[in-house]
């Protein structure tokens, strides 16, 4: 007996499934798992089997034909297609949980895609199935591309394949940046990624910075964001918010003293500061700013864009040690300034084997 895998549409009506299995059950062929997948051509039919070695890929082909099947797609199987569904995403899944940067092989695991690609592109880019096509949208910004010259893509796969990306962005969300910081004066601050829980203390960070620092942060007022606003901003769609946490002198619960924002728009990531006061010209500003550069490297952005006030000179300064080149153009009292990132990206093209 011999594995295989075939995939055929029949039409989603009552009894066509088994007029299917029917015609394979004739030949002698054992149907160890099916999947059923609706689209708009029909029921998409998936089986493992297990065939006599005298049924070669063009009698299952006839077989399925006859039972009513089209668009048949026959390849040889192996043991570990023996894994169902479920248990083959739980797997993928628990990969993605240690290595999320592992999304582009796992997605080719899952779909047995003849390439993966990833590239940085804007929101707005089109996403789903194009013939052999399938793009995916990366929350953490970009896409990634699979190809595959057969079978078709379904809409269940398009489905599972972005909740697979969708699963690796929030893990690299959560993990990425979770250090402690020792600051030039011995203080420590912890950073991690923002989430729609830190609200109220987002919150108190407005209020006990000055309306001046404020007004440095958002360039339109020294007032106190709408809590609206600031959900959208602690977990932007396209990007990525670190805040930084220290514990109060008295013992009290830790707090927010800075809150450091990267936002996607396209090929670029806009960035920008928020720090406390009392925890300004202490080091935490460049910190939070280095990170949000690495994070944008490694997102395959092609640069920092920063718009700061003129005689914001704190800024100014925490930009130039980040010590990257930058371009300046100068719009009023306003400064728009960038800064070129790295080449190398991750987007290099996935190749079996690689």
């Amino acid at each position: 007996m011999t594995l295989w895998r075939i995939r055929a549409t029949v039409d989603d009506r009552p009894g066509y499934l088994s007029v299917l299995t029917a015609s394979l059950a004739l030949r002698g062929v054992n149907i160890l798992t099916v999947q059923v997948q609706p689209t708009e051509q029909g029921a998409v039919d998936d089986f493992l089997v297990d065939a006599p070695d005298t049924l070669d890929e063009a009698g299952l082909i006839a077989a399925v034909e006859r039972g009513r099947g089209r668009h048949c797609w026959v390849a040889r199987s192996e043991a570990r297609g023996l894994v169902d569904q479920p248990t083959r995403m739980l797997g993928l899944a628990n990969r993605l949980v240690r290595d999320p940067d592992a999304a582009g092989e796992a997605l080719r695991t899952l779909l047995g895609a003849d390439s993966v690609s990833w590239r940085p592109a804007s929101a707005s880019a089109e996403r789903g199935i194009v013939d052999a096509t399938m793009l995916l949208a990366d929350p953490a910004g970009g896409s990634f591309t699979l190809r595959r010259a057969a079978p078709a893509f379904t809409p269940a796969e398009y489905a599972r394949a972005q909740a697979l990306v969708e699963l690796a962005a929030t893990v690299a969300r959560r993990s990425a940046e979770q250090v402690t910081l020792v600051l030039p004066d011995d203080a420590e601050v912890a950073v991690r990624p923002a989430c729609a829980d830190d609200l109220p203390g987002v919150l108190e960070l407005h209020e006990g910075c000055s309306p001046r620092s404020r007004q440095r942060r958002y360039l339109g007022g020294a007032s106190l964001p709408q809590p609206a606003r600031l959900r959208r901003v602690l977990e932007p769609n396209r990007g990525l918010t670190l805040l930084a946490t220290a514990a109060a002198s008295d013992g009290a619960a830790e707090s927010v003293v800075a809150m450091a924002n990267l936002l996607g728009e396209g090929d670029e990531a806009e960035v920008a500061l928020l720090v406390r006061d009392d925890w300004q010209r202490r080091g935490l500003g460049s910190a939070l700013l280095r990170r949000l550069a690495r994070h944008a490297d490694a997102a395959g952005y092609e640069a920092l864009v920063l718009h700061v006030q003129a005689e914001n000179t704190p800024m100014l300064r925490t930009l130039r040690r980040l010590d990257r080149p930058t371009v300046t153009e100068r719009d009023g009292t306003l400064l728009n300034l960038t800064v070129p990132l790295a080449a190398e990206r991750k987007g290099t093209l996935l190749t079996p084997g690689a």
